[in-house]
């Protein structure tokens, strides 16, 4: 695991931005709690292990967190929209697809979390070796609209490929990483394309073979897999709060490339409270090789999730803008390459 950090000039800027917009906030009585979601895959490690190690806590002072774990993007969004959560980690492409269809309104990008962490894995006596031998084969992946979604559904359109929903001979399940578990392990599926640990967990535990990671799919062999977000209005009403959520984000991030076992057996135990079992050591290990944390944020990345799935049919059929998708100016700042 390595660092990625935001340039020094970025952060400075950045939080000059949410001190200057922080008197506006400051006599606020409705901001003694910020309400969070995100996922208990390793690929949210950043809120996990800033949750656990109490720096959001330290951080936000008498402001109280509240957390909410969730199984898909899409339900994420979802609770942003409906006001359940102020913030969330969330892959690109629900975020993409909540941002458009919201009109542009509603939810900004805040920070990167995580890039990769995502892999197709066929079955331990699969003869797929390519797209060509997907044909009449039956691939899962999580919820419609996930990130691991639109890239499995774009890689089989890239490649003449269509799924059964839409008279071609693929047949797409999308059901929760543990289900698709479950029925990979009954040989009931050909493949999966998954986020870490059920990646590993189908190599490891049932004898998968990893085809292929997707960063090898994209440009530079990296993709931003874990954003956080938040709504609008509670980032423009609560700078202050922002500010030391982003602190304690940062101090995450770094914790967490300059600590990889203490991470791992952080996240052990945070799984183990979360669901009552216990994931191997190897597993996690395994697992979180396969992605990196950072603060940076991908545009290019963010724009061809876009690209990808409008075509897919997700973003409508009269075009969308990303204009305006980034919180306060965040969108002029330059962050490191």
């Amino acid at each position: 695991m390595k660092i990625l950090p935001l340039a020094g000039a970025a952060v400075a800027a950045l939080v000059a931005i949410f001190v200057i917009l922080s008197v506006v906030s400051a006599n606020d009585p409705d901001k003694n709690e910020v309400r969070v979601a995100f996922f208990a895959n390793i690929s949210h490690a950043v809120p996990i292990v800033g949750i656990e190690n109490g720096y959001y806590s330290d951080q936000l002072g008498q402001t109280q967190i509240k957390t909410k774990i969730v199984d898909s993007g899409p339900e994420a969004i979802e609770a942003l929209f409906v006001n359940s959560v102020d913030l969330a980690y969330v892959g690109p492409a629900p975020f993409v697809n909540g941002y458009v269809k919201s009109g542009g309104e509603g939810i900004k990008i805040i920070s990167g979390a995580a890039n990769n962490g995502a892999s197709f894995v066929v079955q331990k006596d699969s003869t797929i070796s390519g797209p060509s031998d997907l044909a009449g084969k039956k691939i899962a992946a999580p919820f419609v609209g996930n990130t691991q979604d639109v890239s499995l559904r774009n890689y089989l359109a890239e490649n003449d490929l269509k799924p059964a929903e839409k008279g071609g001979n693929v047949i797409v399940y999308n059901i929760a990483n543990p289900e698709i578990y479950t029925i990979f392990a009954k040989g009931e599926i050909d493949a999966a394309w998954v986020p870490e640990p059920t990646a590993t967990m189908l190599v490891e535990n049932l004898g998968g073979k990893r085809l292929f990671q997707e960063q090898d799919l994209w440009p530079n062999k990296k993709f931003p897999s874990v954003l956080l977000v938040g709504r609008a209005d509670y980032i423009e009403k609560h700078p202050d709060i922002i500010q030391k959520f982003l602190l304690a984000h940062e101090k995450s991030v770094e914790w967490i490339n300059q600590n990889p076992a203490q991470t791992e057996a952080t996240y052990i135990k945070f799984y183990k409270s979360h669901t009552g079992k216990t994931l191997p050591e190897n597993i996690v290990h395994n697992s979180f090789s396969q992605i990196s944390f950072t603060n940076q944020i991908d545009s290019d990345a963010i724009d061809l999730f876009a690209e990808r799935a409008y075509s897919l049919g997700y973003l409508g059929r009269h075009g969308y803008s990303l204009d305006d998708i980034y919180a306060n100016t965040m969108e002029i700042i330059q962050w490191q390459s």
